[in-house]
């Protein structure tokens, strides 16, 4: 009954959303702040007639300030989507009821990857006087833009902190595409290159923007003429390269001298290549501006106006005349755009968030989208595990496939970009057959934060690791992990992050599985109290990381020979305790070493107690480093090498010194995915230590290592269903 209840209390807690972030986790340098964090909760009616718009993930979080129906009754204002034909109907209502009316739009930094794909929004715009787009009337981020003169500093500085990290991380409106190729790259350099920006035909942005059609042909025969020695580039929009719309420079581009980009690249690193930038209403223009590459437009784009393009539309003037338009710095048209119109929600949490919520998201799961880019095929992976890792792999470019053997797969005749992806160290049969057909494989574990419960028990993780190098439990050859730590910089938010954590993680008792009983106590003693924590015999990190000593009696043997006066505590695995996995010491074996054995104590509650920790390969060795024990290495942990272990193996790959924060950035930040087990979307580490504080509290009286058969089994069935939803 207790394995019963403790699975109710799981399947509860999945179908609940996370507490909100403790104030320290959410606490970030120089945070950048937002209109809907800082917006008064007067609640108003909201009577929003398309299903589609209130079907948008994390609406109310977007607009904090209504009360969100689909009926008109009772309601304050009419929102809708922009100047789409569809909002028609709802704009003639407001009007005719007297009712204000508002229109949503996606922000500029809006999604990992394509609306049209179904990626969800993590920033929108809310227009109370018109939208952005439509230059022919005034709207809320013109006025922005026109009192952005009176801006305090530090709203300056925290638009050029964000401008300066969107840059640094490459981020744009979507951000699913590669940067340009080395090979692109090379190309634009060999001559002056300059770049058209097309757009999709029928876009609201041409049609009240001042443009159409014949504004694209005048834009390209513009840049023709005044580029006479230069390379013509037209870049396509994301929408046509994805077959969803059609573009406007299509056509015109097959000519000498112009180069069609057909490529998906990512904008910010295209535009830092070029030499000049040419469009007509694209937000590309503005991100060019960001690239300190003024853009020639000829449309009117809400940037167009303010005296930091080249404007060659004859109504840009006329703004001016009527005042709808005086002159402004980038900063402040960044200010006012980004900072003061967007709204955004934390992608993490699924709450109202800020600019730097988003940017910190994006860039890491930008970085994971190229890591995974192309075809990965999974060989041998049983149903309800396919379910469990199939949200880790989650990205726009990444293609996961399941394969029941590599016979399967030989005969499916595998395209280029393919890569095999293999549990732990792989399969004989699965790195036998990468090797003989020259495919890269990559490889995966549980993360180091991983669950209220244990692997071996079908607890599933909420974090995995992703390693295109090798696997970090495996001194023997460099893994991502080791480069990561080896080269990375790491900068005051590692620092703030790693540290925060940290203390999170510390004060929490929260490790890797956060099993086992709190009961446990030591004598009083004046002696050295080492733990000794057990390992899973036959696990690979000692089949790799550890030639000297292999079983936890030996280690045991060893640690009380060098240490004969100090007062030894062993903790066996708690994979061993439950009976799943093989490394048992005899009680009266371990009697003869240890004066103290904790087989159902947490291991945190273990460590409180101990000076030093003597490991072969241990995780529990980087625990104790977290809470600033001794650790003493007889085998070669991803944690070993680095200056903050005592260690028994030499490694001359590792020469970096490093600081604990750096090591725990690099483990808990950089080199991890993890995935929230409610939404099954990607999430950060410090919303991840969030989950698991809550898993701890509802579990605290149901820390049972041995998990019967058939809750193994409803484990196996949820994750299955899950899979299918």
């Amino acid at each position: 009954m207790r394995s019963l209840y403790a699975v109710f209390l799981i399947l509860c807690h999945y179908n609940f959303p996370a507490a909100a972030l403790s104030d320290g986790l959410k606490a970030r340098r120089g945070r950048l702040k937002t209109s809907n964090q800082t917006r008064t909760q007067t609640v108003k009616t909201a009577y929003i007639p398309s299903a589609g718009i209130r079907n948008i993930p994390g609406l109310a979080d977007f607009l904090p300030e209504f009360r969100i129906q689909k009926k008109p009754v009772g309601a304050d204002i009419v929102i809708g989507w922009g100047l789409r034909p569809s909002t028609r109907k709802a704009r003639e209502f407001a009007a005719a009821q007297g009712l204000p009316f508002a229109a949503l739009e996606d922000g500029f930094l809006r999604s990992l990857g394509l609306g049209v794909d179904g990626w969800p929004p993590f920033s929108m715009v809310f227009d109370d006087i018109g939208i952005y787009y439509d230059t022919t009337r005034p709207s809320r981020l013109e006025q922005l833009i026109l009192a952005a003169d009176t801006l305090p500093p530090e709203t300056l500085d925290e638009a050029r902190r964000a401008i300066a990290l969107i840059l640094e991380h490459r981020l744009s409106k979507y951000n699913h595409a590669p940067s340009l190729s080395d090979g692109l790259l090379q190309e634009m350099r060999q001559r002056q290159t300059v770049l058209l920006i097309d757009q999709t035909a029928g876009d609201m942005a041409l049609q009240y923007g001042g443009a159409d059609a014949a504004t694209f042909e005048r834009m390209f025969q513009t840049a023709l003429a005044e580029n006479p020695q230069a390379q013509i580039w037209v870049k396509t929009h994301p929408d046509v390269l994805s077959g969803k719309k059609q573009g406007c420079l299509t056509d015109l581009a097959r000519q000498n001298r112009v180069r069609l980009l057909a490529e998906d690249i990512n904008p910010i690193s295209l535009l830092q290549a070029a030499d000049k930038v040419y469009c007509v209403t694209s937000q590309m223009g503005f991100e060019a501006l960001l690239c300190g590459k003024p853009p020639v437009t000829f449309g009117l784009p809400w940037y167009a106006g303010w005296g930091v393009s080249d404007d060659r539309h004859p109504a840009a003037a006329e703004l001016e005349r009527q005042q709808r338009r005086a002159p402004r710095t980038l900063d402040q048209l960044f200010a006012a755009a980004y900072l003061q119109y967007s709204r955004y929600i934390n992608p993490n949490t699924g709450k109202a968030g800020t600019l730097a919520d988003v940017i910190d998201y994006l860039s890491a799961a930008r970085r994971l989208n190229e890591k995974l880019r192309g075809t990965l095929y999974c060989v041998g992976m049983s149903l309800w595990k396919r379910a469990v890792v199939k949200p880790f792999f989650n990205v726009p470019s990444c293609r996961l496939k399941f394969v029941k053997s590599a016979d399967k797969l030989a005969a499916e005749a595998p395209p280029p970009d393919t890569r095999l992806l293999a549990w732990g160290s792989g399969k004989d049969e699965i790195t036998r057959f990468a090797r003989e057909h020259n495919i890269p494989l990559l490889r995966m574990e549980d993360g180091f934060i991983r669950s209220v419960g244990l692997g071996s028990n079908l607890v599933p993780p909420l974090s995995l690791v992703i390693d295109d190098m090798g696997i970090y439990f495996n001194p023997e050859t460099p893994s991502r992990l080791e480069h990561i730590l080896q080269h990375q910089t790491f900068n005051q938010q590692d620092f703030q992050t790693a540290s925060l954590l940290q203390q999170v993680l510390t004060e929490n008792k929260i490790s890797k599985y956060n099993v086992g009983s709190a009961n446990f106590s030591v004598p009083k003693t004046d002696k050295t109290v080492i733990l000794v924590p057990g390992q899973v015999e036959d696990d690979a990190s000692i089949r790799h990381g550890s030639p000297q000593i292999r079983r936890n009696l030996d280690l045991l043997k060893t640690v009380r020979e060098r240490n004969p006066d100090a007062y030894i505590i062993y903790k066996p695995h708690p994979d061993v305790v439950s009976g799943n996995r093989i490394g048992r010491i005899a009680p009266e074996d371990a009697a003869r070493y240890a004066d103290q054995t904790a087989p159902e104590a947490d291991i945190l509650t273990c460590l409180q107690h101990a000076d030093e920790v003597h490991t072969m390969t241990s995780l529990t060795g980087f625990e104790a480093l977290l809470r600033g024990k001794k650790v003493c290495c007889y085998g070669l942990p991803f944690y070993a090498g680095w200056g903050l272990t005592q260690d028994t193996l030499p490694i001359p790959r590792r020469n970096r010194r490093l600081e604990l924060w750096q090591l725990a950035a690099g483990t808990l930040v950089y080199y991890p995915s993890y995935v929230h087990p409610a939404t099954r979307r990607l999430i950060d580490a410090a919303t991840a230590v969030e989950i698991l504080k809550q898993h701890k509290k509802l579990q605290k009286k149901n820390n049972n290592l041995r998990r019967s058969w058939l809750n193994k089994k409803l484990e196996k069935a949820k994750q299955f269903y899950r899979s299918l939803r």
